[in-house]
């Protein structure tokens, strides 16, 4: 069986701190595994942070939406904030984030995941299975 690479809060931190981030005022994290990095970058960076839960993974470990999830993002407007950034742990399509970027009425609107497709990529040349601090067994 082959073992996932670990990604400490640590290496996380490290990696934050020497990204190029693009001007923001508001970072969205997506519940549950975009709140521990949405924390850190907000932190970071001095702005303001909302976390959203956004879909459900079905019996195929893909995510859905409800109506109410839906109509509840079509009328998303962070009122004052015109530069957002999005952020997830991990998204293999991007096709979750570009929903949510496509609905959220700002001036700018960024995608930043630890792993897998979006505008920003903090680990872009990870490939393998990793096992994240806030991942449970």
């Amino acid at each position: 069986m082959k073992s996932s690479l670990d990604i400490s809060f640590g290496a996380i931190s490290d990696a934050l701190h020497s990204f190029n981030f693009p001007e923001i005022d508001l970072v969205l994290g997506i519940s549950e595994g975009g709140k521990a990095p949405a924390a850190m970058i907000a932190h970071q960076l001095g702005v303001t942070l909302k976390l959203i839960n956004f879909g459900n993974k079905n019996d195929q470990g893909k995510f859905s939406l409800t109506t109410s999830e839906i109509d509840q993002i079509v009328e998303w407007d962070f009122f004052g904030h015109h530069r957002i950034l999005i952020v997830d742990d991990v998204s293999v399509t991007g096709k979750t984030l570009q929903f949510i970027k496509d609905n959220v009425k700002a001036d700018d609107v960024y995608t930043l995941v630890l792993l897998g497709e979006a505008d920003y990529v903090l680990f872009p040349k990870v490939k393998s299975k990793v096992s994240l601090p806030w991942d449970i067994d």
